[in-house]
């Protein structure tokens, strides 16, 4: 058997200084071990000969040969996050809403449709709105509670279902089962957004999903400081068709972003249980305060889909919205949220800091939608962080009585 090439240390030849740094011949011995794994950073990747470059094969993880198609680091992140969600395969992109857009231009073409609930995440029906529907891709909305209603949308053209567990802002959480069974009975591939659920609430494969979406920018990176998403499957072929999309996409995660993901993953659970524990003393006591018509937790009963939350889910994350009282205006409702000094007006979630952001209902769900009893009155999401919750809850109270007055 023909031995490696060996690359001739730079000491062996008379070289410049230059060229000997770059071509030093010492390699550090193996065998280094500590708690946090090293950070691999390359666009290019050495090969000993000829024949390694052109046997290696990216697709399977067998190999390394460009750092856009994976580092020891990217793998790692990979195969922990495949594990999170009960997977067997993950990609990583740039955003949790790149991975979005990975999976309809890896899964969609001219003439199909896309179904997606009406309480979608915004920027996920922008997407179908703009770049899909310009590839000729059309989408409709479904109502996310109406098992039965959903069933019968399905068609001949839809190639794909988003689900969203729970729903983005107004928080009514679906019958996953249900909903996932009438599409496998028709052949429609299923995509759940899981960044709510985070594979420790909930795992989307559980309940016959069949692939699983999450935006690392919140649990699993924890800070407030990360953008990535990943894409998870179970199905090698489904895997492999998103993987060559993701290929000739360009996506990629940098090196120290997936090692701040690494990092943060092993507080991942201890994290969203305090959340979780926090966001529900906060909610149960919102409750009882006149100014709130409801409280939109899935966890607390009264909650839309609540009982479907106690089938799929053993936990839930610190986040929830509140329905202000309809005798308050939105001038009132702003100046409730500026009011408050530890909750600070922001997007996104699960990191240290809490969060609050009012929203606009009537642009974002439809008139039909918005006479639902649990739709009136002014919306406001709460996001909790790490601060102790009787600060937080101080702070809500100061803020209530300084901007809604009592009836």
């Amino acid at each position: 058997m023909a031995q490696e090439p060996r690359t001739l240390p730079a000491a062996e030849l008379d070289t410049g200084l230059a060229t000997e740094l770059i071509h030093h011949a010492y390699q550090p011995p193996a065998g280094f071990a500590a708690p946090q794994p090293p950070v691999h950073k390359a666009s290019t990747v050495i090969f000993p000969s000829v024949a390694a470059m052109r046997a290696r094969d990216w697709r399977h993880k067998d190999g390394y040969t460009y750092g856009l198609h994976g580092t020891p680091t990217t793998f790692l992140l990979e195969e922990r996050i495949a594990t999170l969600e009960g997977g067997r395969q993950c990609l990583l992109a740039p955003s949790g809403l790149a991975a979005v857009a990975l999976v309809g231009q890896a899964l969609l073409s001219q003439g199909d449709e896309v179904l997606l609930p009406e309480n979608v995440y915004g920027p996920g029906l922008a997407f179908a709105k703009g770049e899909l529907a310009r590839w000729g891709i059309t989408h409709r909305l479904y109502d996310p509670m109406d098992a039965a209603a959903f069933a019968d949308l399905l068609g001949p053209r839809t190639k794909l279902v988003w689900l969203e567990a729970p729903g983005s802002v107004t928080m009514e959480f679906p019958d996953l089962a249900a909903l996932a069974a009438a599409a496998r009975a028709r052949g429609v591939t299923t995509a759940l957004d899981n960044t709510w659920g985070a594979g420790i609430a909930l795992r989307g494969f559980e309940h016959g999903i069949d692939i699983v979406m999450q935006a690392l920018t919140k649990f699993p990176s924890g800070g407030g400081d990360v953008l990535m998403g990943s894409v998870v499957t179970q199905d090698p072929a489904l895997h492999e068709q998103l993987k060559l999309t993701h290929m000739r996409l360009g996506l990629g995660v940098g090196a120290n972003d997936a090692e701040l993901v690494l990092r943060s993953l092993a507080t991942m659970p201890l994290r969203y249980a305090a959340q979780d524990a926090a966001g529900r003393t906060l909610a149960a006591w919102l409750d009882t305060r006149p100014e709130v018509a409801q409280v939109l937790h899935p966890a607390m009963p009264g909650s839309p889909g609540h009982e479907h939350w106690q089938r799929h889910c053993t936990a839930a994350a610190g986040l929830f919205s509140v329905m202000l009282q309809t005798r308050y205006s939105a001038a009132q409702v702003e100046a409730f949220v500026d009011a408050l000094r530890l909750f600070r007006i922001g997007f996104s979630w699960a990191g240290p800091m809490s969060l609050v952001v009012p929203y606009d209902l009537a642009a974002m769900r439809s008139a039909t939608a918005l006479q639902q009893p649990h739709l009136r009155g002014h919306l406001v999401r709460f996001s909790m962080g790490f601060e102790a919750v009787a600060d937080l809850q101080a702070d809500v109270l100061q803020a209530l009585e300084a901007a809604l007055p009592p009836a």
